[in-house]
């Protein structure tokens, strides 16, 4: 791993999150997912272009015949600053967005080059994602133990019962048994269709109380790029692969992949020199939407830098073209 010097990369990110939210949300509500999806890949594409890094893609759109502009391997920036590992999601919740639904989100982070964790055939992994009063508290256990387990744990450290406590899983079939945990413990749940990265940035803010923890099985795509922000949050994650298909378990069996290895956020993304930033493009419970006027239009994001902790909400104004 190449460490970068200690500049400050955070708003330069944060213009690349900002293109690809103002290019999507012109799609919310119309039904056209992968229209959507490639007029902000492609805003998020150009506006790296500008900046003065090397960067590689490690984590981005996946999944498609033809290439695509921000695939895993592709280089960004300029080539003429650092070398960084990029980690993108232009659209987090591209359904959300397609149905217009709240809390889709444009996400991007990046590091030292080799200190993200990319397994290359892996599609999902079991997460707990906490905040930093919990922290210290969350050890491997949460991923096996019973669900009532994990909660008393977390109320215990936050003070609070359990049944004031509010978990966020995605709706799947899959975690049809974990949602009854849950419910039979006493706690609420946050269900979302989509928005795996969202939901990460809800459990580990300090700020954002509605959400106490994230459990259940999402994207590794998702869970490497939500580790970014976890680490410059001071929250902790726990993850480990979790295939949901034969086909999935026998790749990874083959590439000797151990699938009880359980890696944290320290693990997932090794530098201490993470930057991440996201910008709202629904409205949701962690970020505005973006909001059109004629030429004017309106994002809010949040840059955040794991070396100083720094956590910035930044409500910007652009002026587009006629």
């Amino acid at each position: 791993m190449v460490e970068i010097p200690s500049q400050n990369f955070g708003l330069d990110l944060l213009r690349t999150a900002e293109a690809a939210a103002i290019a999507a949300g012109r799609w919310m509500g119309l039904g056209q997912k992968r229209e959507a999806d490639v007029a902000s890949t492609e805003a998020m594409y150009l506006e790296f272009k500008k900046l003065d890094i090397d960067g590689t893609v490690v984590v981005g759109e996946e999944g498609r015949s033809e290439r695509h502009p921000l695939e895993r391997g592709v280089r960004v920036g300029n080539g003429r600053g650092p070398q960084l590992d990029v980690v993108v999601d232009p659209i987090d919740g591209s359904n959300l967005l397609a149905q217009g639904r709240p809390g889709a989100i444009s996400v991007v982070g990046v590091a030292p080059r080799g200190s993200m964790w990319t397994p290359p055939h892996a599609r999902y992994m079991g997460k707990v994602v906490v905040d930093r009063e919990v922290a210290r508290a969350l050890v491997p256990e949460c991923l096996d133990a019973p669900a009532a387990w994990t909660l008393a744990l977390v109320g215990r450290v936050k003070k609070k019962p359990i049944r004031d406590l509010v978990v966020f899983v995605l709706d799947r079939p899959r975690h049809q048994e974990l949602i009854e945990e849950i419910r039979s413990a006493g706690a609420r749940v946050m269900l979302r269709i989509d928005g795996d990265i969202a939901g990460a940035l809800l459990a580990a803010s300090p700020t954002h109380d509605n959400v106490d923890l994230l459990m259940g099985v999402g994207g590794v795509n998702e869970g490497v790029i939500a580790a970014c922000a976890v680490k410059a949050l001071r929250g902790a994650m726990l993850g480990r692969l979790a295939p949901q298909s034969n086909e999935e378990r026998e790749l990874l069996s083959r590439e000797n992949v151990d699938l009880k290895q359980i890696l944290t956020q320290d693990e997932l993304v090794s530098s201490q020199r993470v930057f991440f930033a996201a910008t709202g493009v629904t409205e949701g419970p962690l970020l505005a939407g973006v909001r059109y006027h004629g030429r004017e239009v309106r994002t809010e994001s949040i840059v955040l830098r794991s070396e100083t902790g720094t956590r910035r909400i930044v409500r910007t104004e652009h002026l587009v073209a006629g």
